[in-house]
């Protein structure tokens, strides 16, 4: 795909702060979605925008777990602090860390919130610690029955530094 000729954006929802990184805990001053969206945003021209809930999420990573899982069990739609319309926009990349191996439920906020895309071209990306996508992949495009979706790009986050030339090859073949 040319995306010199479309107008694209990258959406994303990310956890800075404590997280699971390789066999351990790790300090992130960025989330590993976050680094992956900037970089989409390199190689293709796209506009960032992050998902940002109104209500923040705990910074501990065992914390921050066990709202996420009350939110998942609840199907909550959080509230948002910042809201982002795709109406002007002709491809929408969609990133989130996998959590209780599906998207974290800010992340349907937004998708609700733009009517499931209905009629753009929307791609998924993801990271994880070794979930791949979970269920993330079948749900995405579950909640996007008027979209046409493209294939997605997973990572393990401790990764995406390391994986920019499979990222780069993943877009180039859209």
């Amino acid at each position: 795909m040319d995306f010199t000729s479309k107008k694209v954006l990258i959406v994303y929802f990310s956890k800075k702060g404590e997280n699971w990184y390789i066999n351990g805990l790790k300090d992130l001053s960025k989330g590993n979605t976050e680094i992956l969206a900037e970089k989409i945003s390199k190689f293709t021209g796209g506009d960032l925008f992050e998902i940002v809930g109104k209500k923040p999420y705990p910074d501990g990573y065992e914390d921050c777990c066990r709202v996420a899982k009350a939110e998942w069990t609840s199907k909550a739609r959080p509230e948002l602090l910042n809201h982002k319309d795709a109406k002007a926009y002709d491809v929408v990349f969609v990133g989130w860390p996998c959590w209780h191996g599906t998207l974290p439920m800010a992340v349907y906020t937004w998708l609700e919130e733009n009517r499931s895309l209905e009629g753009k071209i929307a791609i998924p990306f993801e990271t994880n610690e070794g979930s791949n996508w979970g269920k993330g992949q079948k749900d995405f495009l579950a909640a996007l029955p008027k979209a046409t979706v493209l294939e997605g790009f997973a990572v393990r986050g401790h990764l995406v530094e390391k994986r920019e030339a499979e990222l780069e090859d993943w877009i180039k073949s859209l």
